[in-house]
């Protein structure tokens, strides 16, 4: 792999870690030497890069535009890199995605275990969260690939792909309402529900109708997570809501019942498939895109090997 300006991965580095002794650390270099680097750069462009503070530093505004400009160059640099492997007839090099938790359950582990069967040499990194950081990671070109539900539009956004995602309405099999074949959000109403924070898409979706329609609900929990709202629904009256995607396993594993909202605006979901706009992306996730394509191409038609061995019930 080609390496990239030393000057890059100091000033990278203090970036991210807030501290010029932690940064100085993960180089194993001296820290009054990459102080010293700092300041040079500094005095030669003649404005200061960071904000010194009591325990740690501070991007300043130049230093801001300076660090999203390495950033972009550190990129393009393992882009060129793994271009030159695949040229060497190599796949190697590490795919970064920014992904739903919903789709981190089952769908992309299962594509990376089918994708290095022939491609041992490619690594992964995952970044599992809400819409809205996941979006900033890869604006940032922290992450190569971002796999979100109803991301929001964007000229910064090269959309590969898109599948309708339905939100569901997840409760216990003894649930009240477990034996309808769909619901309206209104019919939710009595009960106590588990929302996502509102970076969640599926809050934004939600919220969006509650305003829209004046209704309220009893909400007994939020999230920053999935998870912790499907145990909730497990173990009490509650309702969570979840895209389709996210309620296969405990569909199929008889935990939860998923029935589906008929509700016109929450039946628009989308899970998005996207790059940031301009980018070139490394071989590696490149290669990737086009396995992840297929596998979504399956979960739209209902033939992913997640699919829940009883049926998930349908509109």
């Amino acid at each position: 792999m080609l390496q990239p300006p030393r000057l890059y991965l100091i000033l990278d580095t203090v970036a991210r870690a807030g501290s010029i002794r932690k940064a100085a650390d993960r180089l194993r270099i001296a820290s009054t030497a990459l102080n010293r680097s700092i300041l040079n750069v500094e005095k030669e462009l003649g404005t200061p890069l960071f904000e010194r503070l009591p325990r740690g530093v501070r991007l300043t505004a130049a230093g801001e535009v300076l660090i999203a400009t390495i950033r972009r160059s550190l990129s393009d640099l393992a882009s060129a890199s793994s271009q030159i492997e695949q040229l060497r007839g190599l796949v190697r090099g590490t795919v970064r995605i920014a992904c739903a938790e919903s789709a981190a359950n089952d769908l992309i582990p299962e594509t990376i275990a089918r994708y290095q069967e022939r491609y041992p040499g490619v690594q992964f990194q995952l970044l599992v969260g809400s819409t809205a950081p996941l979006m900033a990671s890869l604006m940032a070109d922290e992450n190569d690939l971002l796999l979100a539900h109803d991301p929001p539009s964007s000229d910064q956004l090269n959309v590969i792909e898109t599948i309708k995602q339905p939100l569901c309405a997840m409760m216990r099999p003894d649930h009240p309402l477990a034996k309808r074949p769909s619901l309206r959000l209104a019919e939710c109403q009595p009960y106590p529900v588990a929302l996502g924070v509102e970076t969640f898409g599926s809050r934004r979706l939600i919220d969006a109708l509650l305003t829209k329609s004046r209704l309220t609900l009893r909400v007994a929990m939020e999230a920053s997570a999935v998870q912790p709202q499907k145990v909730f629904a497990r173990d009490t009256e509650a309702i969570c809501f979840q895209y389709q995607i996210g309620t296969l396993r405990e569909a199929r594993d008889g935990d939860l019942v998923s029935i589906p909202l008929n509700d016109p605006d929450l039946a628009k979901g989308r899970l998005v498939l996207a790059s940031r706009a301009g980018r070139i992306l490394p071989i590696p996730a490149a290669s990737f895109v086009e396995t992840l394509k297929l596998a979504l191409a399956r979960l739209s038609e209902g033939r992913s090997s997640t699919q829940p061995a009883r049926r998930v019930r349908s509109k």
